[in-house]
């Protein structure tokens, strides 16, 4: 499998919220950066990320590209989330992911909230 459908299967799987097929894609020791954010290495504190208490729901993600040079790939794309607070998260993202193997060791998402409309 390339690389690119490995993140296909983990943004479509991020999706669905399934976080067995989410956590197959990783390494035991992947780390997820998401600058100014936050910091997690292995397993336990990704899937602890997933079930982010702060929504609720299903997240919808658009990918707009993916790019794969060697064992990097890198997805642009749009999310939008219910939060339990009432908000909406509505954002563009850059996720840079970083391969050994077929899985994925390292990612750093890149994440810009969307300059909400005023009526």
């Amino acid at each position: 499998m390339s690389n690119k459908k490995v993140v296909e299967t983990y943004m479509d799987a991020f999706h669905e919220h399934d976080h067995e097929r989410i956590l197959s894609c990783l390494t035991d020791d992947v780390t997820w950066d998401m600058p100014g954010f936050f910091y997690h290495q292995g397993k336990e504190a990704f899937d602890k990320e997933i079930e982010n208490d702060a929504f609720t729901g299903k997240p919808t993600i658009t990918t707009i590209r993916m790019v794969e040079e060697g064992n990097i790939v890198i997805a642009e794309g749009a999310v939008t989330a219910q939060m339990k607070n009432g908000g909406l998260l509505d954002a563009v993202f850059c996720d840079v992911f970083h391969f050994e193997g077929d899985k994925i060791k390292q990612l750093t998402t890149y994440l810009m909230q969307r300059k909400q409309q005023s009526s």
